[in-house]
């Protein structure tokens, strides 16, 4: 072997080049505050509990997002067209933990817009809800959007709702019910939402199952199902207490009738 290559075997290999830096994940700015006349959302859709009830009711929390106040956008360019803060986003079959790391919803990274929004009237966005969001829901493919506003005094109508037909929205049919509730029928959440009056003008937002006719199950109706499971429980407990002793008592007296008889058979 001549110095050279023994000199070429003790050289060490060139380095290898370094591996590229990961993508960074493009992630949303954290959202304002609220204006002060905005939080009639925060009283009909978090107060009351609904996001709640629909989360539970709705199924899979892996793959379904109920979710509000975080960004909706096509791609990930804040300040393009689009760029919104629904009250309420729905969406099935996405990927909720993508939602969580990004700060919002991308529907290039959903791959799909979401199913259903909803705007509750305030003074500051009425007429945004009413005309422009309308536009650009529709420009970005949400099969549903809806309006709620308590009382009708900010969108001029109490409970709106608009389904995507082709490239724009056509109207739900609204419908009063006898006791003056509003009606109307969500095809992407198979539910009626109501405007249910509660006093004077003053309304509050319903969600109801088409087949019982009844409103989707809520906090107090679990609390209620929950103290009649208790008392059923213990209802049983009792009774089974009471059996109990009860058959105690027999297999007393029957000791009690066996020593009698012993005793006769004995005298």
């Amino acid at each position: 072997m001549t110095t050279a290559t023994i000199a070429a075997a003790k050289t060490p290999p060139p380095p290898t080049s370094a591996p590229p830096p990961a993508p960074v994940r493009f992630r949303f700015p954290e959202p304002p505050q609220r204006e002060p006349d905005e939080m009639t959302n925060y009283i009909q859709l978090h107060q009351t509990g609904s996001s709640y009830h629909l989360i539970q009711y709705l199924g899979n929390p892996d793959t379904t997002l109920v979710t509000a106040d975080f960004w909706l956008a096509y791609g990930p360019r804040p300040g393009t067209t689009g760029l919104r803060r629904p009250d309420l986003l729905i969406a099935f079959d996405v990927n909720p933990a993508a939602y969580k790391a990004t700060g919002g919803y991308l529907i290039t990274e959903q791959g799909k817009p979401p199913d259903f929004v909803m705007e509750v009237a305030s003074v500051s966005t009425a007429s945004v809800d009413v005309l422009q969001k309308r536009v650009e829901y529709a420009a970005l493919g949400i099969p549903e959007y809806w309006r709620f506003d308590e009382t009708g005094a900010f969108h001029r109508t109490k409970l709106a709702g608009d389904r995507l037909v082709g490239d724009h929205y056509e109207p739900i049919p609204i419908e009063e019910l006898p006791d003056g509730s509003l009606q109307g029928y969500s095809a992407v959440l198979n539910l009626y939402l109501r405007w249910e009056r509660v006093q004077g003008e003053q309304g509050l937002l319903g969600w109801y199952d088409p087949e019982t006719g009844q409103h989707i199950p809520t906090l107090l109706d679990e609390r209620e199902a929950r103290l009649q499971a208790e008392a059923r429980a213990e209802q049983e407990r009792a009774a089974r207490l009471e059996s109990e002793a009860r058959t105690e008592e027999a297999e007393a007296r029957n000791r009690e009738l066996e020593a009698e008889l012993r005793q006769l058979r004995n005298g």
